[in-house]
This record gives structure tokens, C-alpha cells and sequence, in this order.
């Protein structure tokens, strides 16, 4: 991996990865290297959907929110939604599991250092 990543992970706990992207009200930063996974903060969000509806104006609150991020990493998110985020430069993740071990396998594998086709 080449230096430092910058990731969004939308949890609930700060342990486990779960959350649907569009039900997410938080998400933690990580700045994440092939050897280390560092917490930075929590940010608090609108979630973009509201009893199965949602609007790109409310994934354009969420993209602004994150961005400094270069990815996010959730435990489910949808097709439309998750088109919207990387149409608009942010990788998305679907996996769930323990945050640390998911961060973890993504950083090792050098995930982030792969370029993106569009």
C-alpha cells in the first residue's frame, strides 16, 4: 500500500460492520496503511434513506460530509446507491464483518492503491 488511506466506515459500534449504507447516521474515519489502522473521528449524518426512499440530494449530503475520503466501507448497500458514490469518485466496500479485520484486509491487499476504470 502507498502511504496513508483515508476511509469512511459506517458502523454503529465502532467494532463490527453491519450497517446499510442508507440506514448509516455516523460514520467513523480511518486513516488506514498496510500495518496500522487509525481512528480519527466521528461524523454524524442524515441517513439517505427514509422508509426505502431516497434522494440524490441526500447522497450529495453524504459524499460533501465525507469528502476527504477516498472510500467507503459498509456492510450493505444498494446498486443505485452505490453507482451514485463511484460515478462520483468514492470506492465503495461491501463487507461486512469486524471493522478491524475488514480495514485490515483491505489495507494488505493494497485495495486503495488500485487504480479505478470509469
Amino acid at each position: 500500500m502507498n502511504g496513508k488511506h483515508r476511509v469512511a466506515v459506517a458502523t454503529t459500534d465502532g467494532l463490527t460492520l453491519y450497517e446499510h449504507f442508507g440506514h448509516a447516521s455516523r460514520f467513523g474515519i480511518y486513516d488506514i496503511d498496510e500495518s496500522t489502522v487509525d481512528f480519527v473521528e466521528t461524523r454524524k449524518v442524515d441517513p439517505p434513506c427514509h422508509g426505502g426512499h431516497h434522494s440524490e440530494s441526500a447522497f450529495d449530503a453524504v459524499i460533501e460530509l465525507l469528502d476527504d475520503c477516498e472510500a467507503i466501507v459498509v456492510g450493505k448497500i444498494g446498486p443505485g446507491a452505490a453507482d451514485y458514490l463511484m460515478e462520483r469518485g468514492i470506492r465503495v466496500f461491501e463487507a461486512p464483518g469486524v471493522l478491524e479485520v475488514v480495514l485490515g484486509a483491505i489495507a494488505s491487499r493494497g485495495l486503495l492503491d488500485v487504480g479505478v476504470e470509469r
